[in-house]
């Protein structure tokens, strides 16, 4: 195995975690770090900070890009050790950005990884599948099949 294809692994498996702990409720990251022992000490490399960030889109999902418009995202680093977390959440909670940025350095700590992609990642992920799946199914509720109507309508 390559170290380029190992590092695009890694890097892989990494924007999977942190876009979990990015999407997940701010509060269900705050209930697994009270359940987290032992807490390791962690100094800021950035505190947690406010701002603006660009959101993107393409026209029909696939076409050209366009600014849609922006959202306020809190972004922030902590080191634990010489582990650098970082993390950037949509919205204000900078406890959110916090947690995230923890469980991220923890994540890339060879001995943690396993008990927390288990206890925190695993879950995480999997409600919000769950939330996912049922926001489709309440979409999918209201659709209209317009292709039936019209048939129904001809003599």
């Amino acid at each position: 195995m390559t170290s380029g294809s190992r590092q695009d692994r890694d890097n892989r498996a990494r924007q999977r975690w942190m876009g979990v702990l990015a999407r997940s409720p701010g509060e269900a990251l705050a209930a697994a770090w009270r359940e987290t022992e032992p807490k390791p000490e962690h100094a800021w490399v950035r505190h947690p900070e406010i701002g603006m960030a660009m959101i993107r889109a393409r026209i029909g999902g696939s076409g050209a890009p366009f600014n849609l418009g922006e959202t306020t995202v809190t972004r922030c680093a902590l080191a634990i050790g010489d582990i650098v977390g970082i993390a950037c959440v949509q919205g204000r909670d900078k406890t959110h950005a916090e947690h995230a940025a923890l469980f991220d350095a923890l994540m890339q700590d060879e001995e943690r990884r396993g008990e927390v992609e288990r206890r925190v990642i695993g879950p995480l992920e999997r409600a919000l599948r769950e939330r996912e799946a049922e926001r489709r199914r309440l979409a999918a509720a209201t659709r209209v099949d317009f292709f039936t109507m019209a048939t129904e309508r001809e003599p």
